[in-house]
């Protein structure tokens, strides 16, 4: 599962991109309050988890060697719309060095032809509510804010 575009690869994370995957996930206000880069052991161990699971793909956007991109898509079987698949994409991020590049839509864009090569019939993410711009970012893209999330921490 190597995908290429122009000089953009997007291809499955590996425990050698951890670090910089990490160091994205905790490079905004809120992932600073809630991600480490100072032990990556729990990293490691669902990263193992998530590439034995063969409904995840856990995928990096590399750029002249560079990891510049990271996201989740988790593909969910279900009973309502018919039985329909879908798909779930999570934890994105892009490089702050790339961000405004292009870079964002390449990767979105990949992900639902993923979706569509899984034969889902809706892709759906959330956005934490703060973040503004990526609202209008997914809007940009075709996506709909058309449900209320919610979470429990446990």
């Amino acid at each position: 599962m190597i995908e290429t575009s122009s000089d953009l690869l997007i291809r499955p994370a590996v425990e050698g991109d951890l670090p910089a995957i990490v160091a994205m996930l905790a490079d905004d206000p809120l992932g600073a309050a809630r991600e480490s880069t100072d032990d990556l052991t729990p990293y490691t161990v669902a990263l193992k988890r998530l590439t034995d699971d063969p409904h995840q793909h856990v995928v990096v956007a590399e750029r002249e060697g560079r990891v510049v991109g990271t996201l989740q898509l988790t593909i969910v079987h279900g009973l309502s719309r018919k039985g329909a698949t879908r798909s779930i994409i999570e934890g994105v991020r892009v490089h702050a060095d790339e961000r405004g590049s292009g870079l964002g839509t390449q990767f979105i864009e990949w992900a639902i032809e993923k979706s569509r090569t899984e034969n889902c019939r809706l892709v759906q993410l959330t956005s934490d509510a703060t973040r503004t711009d990526a609202h209008r970012f997914y809007e940009r893209l075709g996506f709909t804010a058309s449900h209320v999330g919610f979470k429990l921490q446990l």
